[in-house]
C-alpha cells in the first residue's frame, strides 16, 4: 500500500505581478510542506493572473487602443519558460521537497499561453502542458497548445499529469490522459461554479484516478487600481471564489469544496484504491471497445515556420 499526502492550494495571483505572486506561492508551499504533503497543486494562471471581467477592447471587426494597452500589461506580467521565475519556482520546490504543479501565463514571442508547469521535489523543471483550447474570450488573449505537451509523467509519487480548466470537458483529451495511465490527475482551474465539483467527481470516477483541482480565490484588491472589470472597483468584491477539491478514484470527496477564502486542502491518497476501482471499469482497457472506437493523438510539435538546410 502506497499513501501519498497531497495538497491543493486555493489562493490567487497578484495580477500581472509574478514577483509579488511568488511570495504567496512560497508561503503556501511552506504551509503544504508543514502539513506533510509531497505534492502541491496550484490553480490555473497562478503566475501572471486571470484577467476576469475585462474584454481587451475586442468587438467583432474592431480592437480598441485601450485593449492593446491592456494586453501589453498582461504580456509584461507573463513569464518565459524557462526563465528567472521558473528558476525561482524550482528553487522553492527543492527547498520544500515538493513535487509542484502550477498554472502560469507563458510568454513566447508575441503569444501568450495558459500553461501548467511540473517540478520535481529536487527542483527540476520536468515539463509543461499548454492549454490546447482556450475557452470563449480567452481565445483573444491566449494561443493554442499542441499535442506535444499532452504527457503524463512517471514520477516516484505516481503517474502525474495536468488538464487545465475546460479542457476537462473534452472527452477525447481526457481519454488521451487515461491511456497514459494517469493516477494523479491535476486540474488547475478558475471555474468557480457549482457545477465544477460534479465535473471533477465524474472525471475521477471515469478515469479511476485521483483528481486534484485547484481553483483561484481572488478579490478585486488583487488587481491594479486602474484595472476596469465589469465587476466594479470595490476592493472586497470576490472575482473568483474558489471551489477546490480532492477526489478519490470512485468519485468520493476527500477534501473540499471550499469557497470564499484562501486555503490549503490536504488529503492522503491511497494509491491501492486505483486498481480496486479499475476492477470493474477501465475506460481504456477492459471497458473499451477498440473494434468500435479508436482515438488518434498527434503528439508532434507544431510550428508555423520551419527552416530546412
Amino acid at each position: 500500500m502506497t499513501i501519498i499526502r497531497a495538497a491543493v492550494v486555493q489562493d490567487g495571483a497578484v495580477a500581472f505581478d509574478p514577483v509579488a505572486t511568488l511570495e504567496r506561492v512560497s508561503a503556501r508551499m511552506a504551509e503544504a510542506a508543514r502539513a506533510g504533503a509531497r505534492l502541491a497543486v496550484f490553480p490555473e494562471a497562478m503566475i501572471g493572473g486571470y484577467p476576469k471581467g475585462v474584454d481587451f477592447g475586442a468587438r467583432v471587426g474592431m480592437r480598441s487602443e485601450q485593449g492593446r494597452v491592456d494586453f501589453e500589461r498582461y504580456w509584461d506580467g507573463a513569464i518565459d519558460v524557462p526563465g528567472p521565475v521558473t528558476d525561482q519556482l524550482g528553487a522553492l520546490a527543492g527547498e520544500h521537497g515538493l513535487y509542484l504543479v502550477i498554472g502560469v501565463i507563458e510568454r513566447s514571442g508575441g503569444t501568450l499561453y495558459c500553461t501548467a508547469l511540473y517540478y520535481s521535489s529536487e527542483g527540476a523543471l520536468l515539463g509543461r502542458h499548454r492549454k490546447v483550447m482556450p475557452t470563449a474570450m480567452e481565445r483573444i488573449i491566449w494561443g493554442y497548445g499542441d499535442g506535444s505537451t499532452l504527457r503524463v509523467l512517471d514520477t516516484p509519487l505516481g503517474k502525474l499529469g495536468a488538464v487545465i480548466c475546460w479542457e476537462n470537458y473534452m472527452p477525447l483529451l481526457r481519454t488521451a490522459m487515461y491511456a497514459q495511465g494517469i493516477e494523479l490527475y491535476c486540474a488547475p482551474t478558475v471555474d468557480d461554479r457549482d457545477v465544477w465539483v460534479p465535473t471533477m467527481r465524474h472525471v475521477a470516477r471515469e478515469g479511476r484516478c485521483f483528481v486534484l483541482s485547484a481553483c483561484q480565490y481572488t478579490q478585486r484588491r488583487d488587481y491594479p487600481a486602474d484595472y476596469a472589470p465589469i465587476q466594479g472597483d470595490d476592493p472586497g468584491t470576490v472575482m473568483i471564489r474558489g471551489g477546490s477539491v480532492i477526489v478519490d478514484p470512485l468519485g468520493n470527496l476527500l477534501a473540499g469544496p471550499v469557497y470564499d477564502q484562501s486555503q490549503v486542502l490536504v488529503a492522503d491518497l491511497d494509491l491501492s484504491l486505483i486498481p480496486r476501482a479499475r476492477y470493474d471499469f477501465d475506460p481504456v482497457g477492459h471497458y473499451a471497445r477498440p473494434d468500435l472506437f479508436t482515438l488518434v493523438v498527434n503528439t508532434t510539435p507544431q510550428s508555423p515556420v520551419r527552416f530546412v538546410e
